[in-house]
């Protein structure tokens, strides 16, 4: 029963894959299957056929263009923004604590291929030297800190001694 699903999934497979026909074509094999896991009973191909429609909208888009995209890895590449390892992919939604944490700069740091193509001379760089970082992302560092204390058996008896200290002193 399974082989059946696994055949079908290559059938699927193979209308994704850029290679020697063209996008239309793969495009109307691949409604064209959509249409037959509809027509049948079985409730995993209905199912199947929910998921490629969800996915339909978007897939085929661009043509040649975008072909060489096969995972998220190269769409950063494309867009040239944060890799893989600046995003800590761990199979979750997340983004990864460091963009959170260093975001407000990091992110235009990152960016700064795109105004400026040549590598950066110091001459460049001077105009910045007395830069801060935004007020949200000290922030963010604290509520860090204080959450990692938190979350510690240790150390969460010290910062509950340390924050009730904190607000008795405040008038």
């Amino acid at each position: 029963m399974i082989r059946e699903y696994v055949e079908v999934i290559n059938e699927v497979a193979a209308t994704l894959e850029p290679g020697t026909e063209d996008v239309t074509d793969r495009e109307e094999k691949f409604e064209a299957l959509i249409d037959r896991f509809e027509a049948t009973e079985d409730p995993i191909r209905h199912g199947m056929a929910t998921v490629m429609l969800s996915f339909l909208a978007g897939l085929f888009v661009g043509e040649a263009e975008y072909e060489a995209i096969r995972d998220n890895l190269d769409l950063e590449r494309w867009f040239r923004l944060l890799k893989g390892h600046e995003r800590r992919i761990h199979g979750h939604r997340h983004a990864g604590i460091r963009l959170v944490l260093e975001g407000p700069t990091l992110v235009h740091a990152l960016d700064a291929h795109a105004a400026h193509p040549d590598p950066f001379s110091s001459d460049d760089l001077l105009p910045y030297r007395d830069a801060r970082e935004p007020r949200c992302q000290t922030e963010a560092w604290n509520r860090r800190t204080i959450m990692r204390k938190a979350r510690s058996q240790k150390q969460r008896p010290l910062l509950l001694a340390e924050l009730e200290r904190y607000y008795q002193e405040i008038p």
